[in-house]
This record gives C-alpha cells, sequence and structure tokens, in this order.
C-alpha cells in the first residue's frame, strides 16, 4: 500500500526530474540594444519562357487527341465547385439553445445545441474565453537574423512539467489586444517596446476551445520592474534566436503558441534551422 509519505516523495521526485529535463545553460539576460529594421530582399526578376506563334500540323493533331481528355475534365471542375459555399449562405452555426455547464475565473463552459451552416444539427460542448495576447519580444543587438527573445518559463499543471514559453495572458473584458499585450508583457517581464506590430492570430484547438490567440512583434526593448499576479512564478530571460530553434529542434520547448511564434517569425527573417 502507498502512504501518504511514500506520495510526497514520489511527487517530489517527479518534479525534480522534469526540472532537470528543462533545465539548459543560457546567456545571462543582456541590455537591449537599439533595433534597426531588417534590410528588404532584393526582389527576384521573373523571366517568361518564349513560345512559338506557329503551329505545326503535328501540333495541331496533339491538341485535337488531348481533346476528349479536356472534356472529360469538366464534369470533376464541375463537382469541385458544389463544394464551395455559396456566398448567400450563412457561415455561422444558428444556436437553438445555451446552456451555461461551467463557469470560472479564466473561462466559461457552453452546452449548444446549434444547426451548423450545412444544415445538421447537433449539439457542442465549447470553452469560452476572452481571447489571449502573446508577446515575441526581439532585440537585435549585433545580428539582425539572431536576435534576443524575451522567454519564460514557469510550471504549467495541466502540462505536469515546467515550461518554455513566450510571455502571454488572458485579455480583459473591453481591452483591446494591443493594451492587453502590452500590459502582459510590462507586468510579466518589466519590458516596454518601442515599436508593435501583430505577427499572426490563430485558434490553438478550434475543436472545443473558442479561444483566439493573437500574436504580436514588440521590437526596442525598455527595461523596468515585473510586476506578476500573486499565483504567477515566472522566470525569464533573453535568449538568442538560434538557441531557441535549437532546443525546439530537440523538443525542449512544447508550447504551442511558442513554437508558432518563433517558427513564423524565423522563417519571415530567412533564417534556416540546423539539421
Amino acid at each position: 500500500m502507498t502512504t501518504k509519505k511514500d506520495s510526497k516523495k514520489s511527487t517530489a521526485t517527479a518534479v525534480a526530474k522534469a526540472e532537470e529535463a528543462v533545465a539548459t545553460t543560457l546567456p545571462a539576460e543582456s541590455p537591449a540594444p537599439s533595433i534597426k529594421k531588417p534590410a528588404k530582399t532584393a526582389k527576384k526578376s521573373a523571366k517568361t519562357p518564349v513560345k512559338s506563334a506557329k503551329k505545326t500540323s503535328k501540333n495541331a493533331g496533339k491538341a485535337s487527341k488531348s481533346a476528349p481528355v479536356a472534356a472529360k475534365a469538366k464534369p470533376a471542375a464541375k463537382k469541385l465547385a458544389k463544394l464551395a459555399p455559396s456566398p448567400t449562405k450563412s457561415e455561422t452555426a444558428q444556436i437553438l439553445d445555451s446552456q451555461v455547464a461551467f463557469e470560472g475565473k479564466l473561462f466559461r463552459v457552453l452546452r449548444d445545441h446549434i444547426i451548423e451552416p450545412d444544415g445538421r444539427e447537433s449539439h457542442r460542448d465549447v470553452i469560452r474565453h476572452n481571447g489571449s495576447v502573446v508577446i515575441l519580444a526581439v532585440d537585435p543587438g549585433k545580428k539582425k537574423k539572431d536576435p534576443w527573445v524575451v522567454i519564460e518559463r514557469q510550471y504549467r499543471h495541466a502540462a505536469g512539467q515546467y515550461l518554455w514559453e513566450l510571455p502571454a495572458g488572458k485579455l480583459d473584458a473591453g481591452e483591446t489586444p494591443l493594451d492587453g499585450a502590452k500590459r502582459e508583457l510590462a507586468e510579466e517581464t518589466g519590458y516596454d517596446a518601442k515599436s508593435w506590430s501583430p505577427l499572426v492570430e490563430y485558434y490553438a484547438s478550434p475543436g472545443f476551445l473558442g479561444e483566439a490567440m493573437k500574436v504580436f512583434l514588440a521590437e526596442g526593448l525598455i527595461a523596468g520592474d515585473a510586476h506578476p499576479e500573486e499565483d504567477e512564478h515566472i522566470d525569464f530571460r533573453l535568449v538568442k534566436l538560434s538557441e531557441l530553434l535549437a532546443m525546439i529542434d530537440k523538443g525542449r520547448i512544447i508550447d504551442g503558441k511558442t513554437l508558432t511564434s518563433i517558427l513564423l517569425y524565423a522563417r519571415k527573417l530567412g533564417v534556416k534551422r540546423g539539421k
């Protein structure tokens, strides 16, 4: 029989292993230098192949042979056209009934009876949420393609382990996404930024979660004092983008918003991941 003492020991051992698994040697926090806009890449000149205007009898013969194939392709095209949504048809479900199954501090769960846009009647349990913001706060230092990125490490009970994540948080009622992003970055890290721009918006798990996540790129960091909420215990630092990409390749970063934002940003910079 497992005693409470054994259970506490196993829990402590699990947490210690989790911390050891994610621990990595990272550079110390660096003062944020001024940032410059990345140089625009030159547009590639497009080459248009020159086609001969002359038609030989041989080409005419090939065209006549291919005519039946083109005729057969028409019915398939019509089928694809039928799959496209009608421009006059509503793309939002009709809610016949909605009951609150649970309401907590961060979200509420609704049990909806709906008619979907295609006419099917169904019941859906959906988590409703005000939405969240994610902040990719960067400072280029001496290398524009390998900037410093603000990254956090905190324990996530739902995942049962410590995770490396970008600063993020829930929007307050009536708060704009940009105001929410500025507030969350200041609360969790103390940083402000000179330049803010939207990077991407996505749904993490739209099958049951109605939370939209808006990612902002914050550039030109200004240091300040962090003031996280009482239940937040966050360790943050500046880490090179190249090191974060290496951590992703090794499976050391598994948080969805962080993977999405860092990989998209690296792609925009034209950074190639190591093999």
